[in-house]
């Protein structure tokens, strides 16, 4: 009896390191990116940065999310998932010392920061498909993005004034829980569960196993079972063999990704200087760009729960695009009164479709080797197409003076997602490799508990 609570206590304890790592990993993905921002007026005078140089500054991070996506995918098949992501981690904390401790470095290390960051993230789903997570380790780890980028934008000038007045320390001590979280994957994802954990299941569940595994990167905890389980109204069936470019449900959930990341970009880097337009002071503003994040951080977490609910998801997809419009629209109508409740509840709406993004990559992909290929699709070429986002909207208002085209704007755009939604939930998963013979007509592969 002993030794068996002890084997199945191996495996329980395995996976909640697993999801604490994630979730460590999730949280250390955003601060390079606020910290800079919530200093951004005063790094010319701390790092002699000429100030043209202060836009390429915001928008180095997410063109090297762009052009970084294929990276992770890449290195988790020579290194293993687990392992890259803790390189990656390594990576992201050398770049944000030496960015501060050389000004000369202070583009390139933000550079190289986004890329360490994106070779993580796209990999964060992959993990959680090998562990047959739930909606709430999705939800936990998009929760852990908005964290992040709160605690990032929020103690860095209390970290300043706690440091001596020191902003090169106030920027680099977030080196420190990136190499935590460097050394909690790298300890979860050395001890797999074995296959002898499978011992005693079914002939044809292990030939699932076998398939949907071969020649898989080796992940924190190896899956356990494959099996087929009945799907939706909407028959759901891998599409095998065929490249990602050539399959529509690939290219729709890359769409989904890609323009909430537009609209977030968008509204994180124009909001403030809209509300300042509506009278309120900057720090006013600054407090409702805040308030912006801490407000979606439940919305992150029971967005993936949610959606793992089918009934639910048909109508949560394409809706979050239509909420996200009447949300702007809100925002751009209501006077200073009324901002708080209106940012909050943009708030709420936007971060529920970062959660829902992040879990149609697991959701709509048949095994772990398929998420991690989806999400570097999706996140390189979302990002890439999210980078125009803060541009587009600050040429509109330059262009025509006022915020009103703007706001439109970014109101159709959601318009859109809400379409990319409905398709990214109908039609074949995505899949790298054939469906297992096992599996029967009008199911589909999943790794389940």
């Amino acid at each position: 009896m002993g030794e068996k609570r002890q084997a199945a206590g191996g495996p329980r304890l395995r996976t909640i390191m697993v999801l604490l790592a994630l979730v460590m990993v999730s949280i250390n993905l955003r601060p390079a990116i606020t910290t800079i921002a919530g200093v951004m007026s005063q790094l010319e005078g701390a790092f002699r940065l000429d100030p043209h140089w202060l836009p390429l500054l915001g928008t180095l991070p997410v063109l090297a999310f762009g052009v970084s996506g294929p990276i992770g995918p890449r290195l988790a098949r020579r290194l293993g998932t687990g392992r890259t992501v803790a390189v990656a981690l390594l990576v992201l904390a050398a770049a944000l010392i030496v960015r501060v401790a050389v000004p000369a470095l202070l583009l390139p290390g933000t550079f190289l920061a986004g890329m360490a960051i994106m070779t993580a993230s796209v990999l964060v789903p992959q993990i959680v498909k090998a562990n047959r997570g739930t909606g709430w380790w999705t939800g936990l780890c998009t929760m852990g993005f908005g964290l992040g980028a709160a605690l990032g934008a929020g103690l860095v000038q209390p970290l300043e004034h706690a440091l001596g007045g020191s902003l090169a320390w106030a920027l680099a001590v977030w080196a420190v829980p990136a190499l935590l979280g460097a050394v909690l994957i790298q300890r979860s994802g050395g001890s797999p569960t074995s296959a002898s954990t499978t011992a005693g299941k079914s002939t044809s569940a292990a030939g699932a196993v076998t398939s949907l595994t071969r020649d898989a990167p080796s992940s924190a905890v190896a899956p356990e079972l494959v099996i087929p389980h009945p799907v939706t109204p909407h028959p759901v069936t891998q599409e095998p063999g065929l490249p990602l470019r050539k399959q529509r449900t690939a290219w729709a959930v890359t769409a989904f990704f890609g323009l909430q990341a537009m609209l977030y970009f968008a509204i994180t880097s124009w909001l403030a200087v809209f509300l300042g337009s509506k009278g309120l002071s900057s720090a006013d503003a600054a407090a409702l760009l805040a308030w912006f994040s801490l407000a979606g951080l439940p919305a992150s977490l029971l967005a993936p729960v949610l959606a793992g609910r089918p009934a639910v998801l048909r109508i949560l997809a394409p809706g979050l695009g239509l909420s996200v419009a009447l949300a702007l629209l809100g925002v751009m109508a209501a006077p200073a009164e009324l901002q708080f409740l209106m940012v909050g509840v943009l708030g709420v709406v936007q971060s529920a479709g970062f959660g829902l993004a992040m879990a149609l990559v697991v959701i709509r992909s048949a095994s772990p080797q398929a998420a991690g290929k989806l999400s570097a699709m999706s996140q390189g070429l979302g990002f890439a197409l999210a980078s125009l986002g803060p541009l587009v909207a600050g040429l509109l208002h330059t262009w025509t003076g006022g915020w009103e085209v703007t706001f439109w704007a970014l109101a159709a755009e959601a318009v859109v997602l809400a379409g990319a939604g409905f398709f990214a939930i109908r039609g074949p998963v995505v899949g790298v490799e054939p469906v297992p013979l096992s599996a029967e007509p009008g199911t589909k592969p999943s790794l389940v508990r």
